[in-house]
């Protein structure tokens, strides 16, 4: 099984899954290519003494990043996954959906389960109250990648300016996600799984799972209005899978 031991080691893997990704021409590889991005910022931010705990915040994002790594590894060795990732995974085969909807699918099951499950596994019990600066730091980390990512999207295929600011809070959830609605939501997770034990816990997860599941097949599916905004943009883009990964890398 993966396991990372470290930032390095995670963006080595991600490393692997990107490769793998261009030669198999996967869509799987826009969101490693984003996380890859997302995890570099972290770990400079670190260096950089942007977090309260730079130690902590090492151990929550190698964590965070396993949980993603192992999902991977067993989706692709037909072995178990949660039920989102397989959603997520599931959806790289849709020709109809565009990048920014590959992006926000692996954003949303990362976020909306993943980041809850590791903050309470890297402080359980009261320490959770101790992460909350730096676990919404992470989230901005994120929010402000996805939103260059879309702004530089937008420049290659300008209908794409119809979604502007998608990843803003401030705006409204057009493809039906909201980062601050995520933010907030796996927060909570993260407060109630870090005193949750047992068969509650896995309960919990669970109905999390079935959640994120829900909010996915939202993003694949917008609505008859949305979709005929984005067949531009869809039309526009280019089919080579490795290109798209170049462009984001």
């Amino acid at each position: 099984m993966i396991k990372a031991g470290s930032i390095n080691e995670v963006i080595a893997y991600l490393d692997h899954i990107i490769e793998w990704s261009r030669q198999k021409q996967s869509r799987v590889g826009y969101f490693a290519t984003l996380y890859r991005k997302m995890t570099i910022a972290v770990q400079k931010g670190i260096a950089d003494k942007s977090f309260e705990d730079g130690k902590r915040m090492e151990l929550l994002d190698v964590i965070f990043a396993n949980h993603y790594l192992q999902a991977w590894e067993a989706y692709f060795n037909k072995q178990r996954c949660s039920n989102s990732w397989c959603a997520t995974f599931d959806s790289r085969a849709n020709n109809g959906l565009i990048v920014l909807q590959h992006l926000l699918l692996g954003i949303n099951t990362h976020i909306n389960l993943d980041l809850g499950i590791a903050a309470a596994q890297a402080c359980p019990g009261d320490s959770i109250y101790g992460l909350q600066k730096d676990f919404e730091k992470i989230n901005d980390v994120i929010s402000t990648l996805m939103q260059g990512v879309q702004d530089d999207l937008t420049e290659v295929w300008p209908p794409l300016r119809f979604f502007a600011g998608i990843a803003n809070h401030r705006h409204e959830p057009i493809l039906n996600f909201s980062m601050d609605a995520a933010r907030k939501a796996s927060w909570a997770n993260a407060v109630a799984l870090s005193v949750a034990t047992g068969e509650a816990k896995k309960n919990y997860i669970n109905r999390m799972d079935n959640s994120v599941v829900i909010l996915a097949n939202r993003i694949i599916n917008p609505g008859f209005a949305v979709r005929f905004i984005l067949s531009p943009v869809r039309a526009m883009e280019n089919d080579k899978v490795s290109d798209i990964i170049e462009m984001l890398y």
